[in-house]
């Protein structure tokens, strides 16, 4: 099976500062993929790389394309949502449904006003006429109807309210999502989409912190909350991170025996924030 993205060796620099550093990795089909890290981190540069917005070192394939070179090819096949939305400000909602459906052989209007059903979009109003919420969830709508095997998110809740965040990752992405399609999800809020990701992709000061499953995630990273009396038997571990919390310590170990760290202390899983934290250095 072929991967739906493919980097090698790839960076960018603007002036001085290297934006992406060398990364390669590898995302296969059937993925839904969460990519975290700080302001700055790299995030959007790599969309951008993605999607054919910027040029950059180093070797892209997408959908087996080269993005920067066959940009339309690859947005014609791929639905991105950024946090700024791009739709035509003069149009009318309906007028817009029905340009998708005649140039899109792959859009479904039938979906798409399935998904607006459950909003409060009108189709006689102009995009200009809405909130940046209903922006967005117009764009979403529109993306989401386009069956497309690849569906890239950056940021794309922000605005929304949080009933509305909670049904676009529990219902409206498993109608979306199957075995042959991946999604890449960039998101400030990691916390909204863990439960739904197979993999994450960690960025910091460009370059590729950490990339692996779930499953390899919850493996190799544990948390350890003991009492004050257990602290320093956890220590001589070589926590990654430590702070306190209702007057026990909370430590995040990487790649220890639980058999050994099961008698000091409560054993539980580090949610996906947590571990970035710590591999930051207890920063972020």
């Amino acid at each position: 099976m072929e991967p739906l993205i493919a980097m090698r060796e790839v960076g960018k620099s603007y002036g001085k500062t290297r934006a992406l550093d060398n990364i390669n990795l590898e995302i296969m089909p059937g993925r839904i993929v969460g990519l975290v890290g700080p302001n700055g981190a790299g995030k959007s540069t790599m969309l951008k790389a993605l999607t054919g917005g910027i040029t950059y070192d180093g070797a892209i394939k997408i959908l087996g394309y080269e993005p920067h070179s066959m940009r339309h090819k690859v947005m014609l096949e791929t639905g991105v949502i950024h946090d700024v939305s791009v739709l035509p400000p003069w149009m009318k909602v309906g007028h817009l449904i029905e340009y998708m459906d005649g140039v899109n052989s792959g859009f479904s209007r039938e979906a798409c006003e399935k998904f607006l059903a459950d909003t409060t979009i009108k189709l006689d109003r102009k995009v200009r006429q809405l909130s940046k919420g209903m922006k967005t969830q117009l764009h979403l709508a529109l993306v989401l109807a386009t069956q497309s095997r690849l569906l890239i998110l950056d940021e794309p809740t922000h605005g929304l309210d949080i009933l509305f965040r909670k049904r676009l990752y529990s219902s409206v992405l498993e109608d979306y999502f199957d075995s042959e399609k991946t999604v890449v999800i960039s998101t400030h809020q990691v916390e909204e989409v863990e439960h739904i990701l197979s993999d994450v992709i960690f960025l910091a000061g460009g370059k590729l912190l950490l990339y692996c499953s779930m499953e390899e995630l919850h493996a190799e990273f544990v948390q350890v909350i003991s009492s004050a009396g257990n602290a320093d038997a956890v220590r001589a571990l070589g926590p990654l991170t430590e702070h306190d919390m209702f007057g026990k310590k909370v430590f995040v170990l990487r790649g220890v025996d639980r058999s050994a760290i099961e008698p000091l202390g409560e054993l539980q899983v580090p949610t996906v924030a947590d571990i970035f934290v710590a591999l930051m250095g207890g920063t972020a």
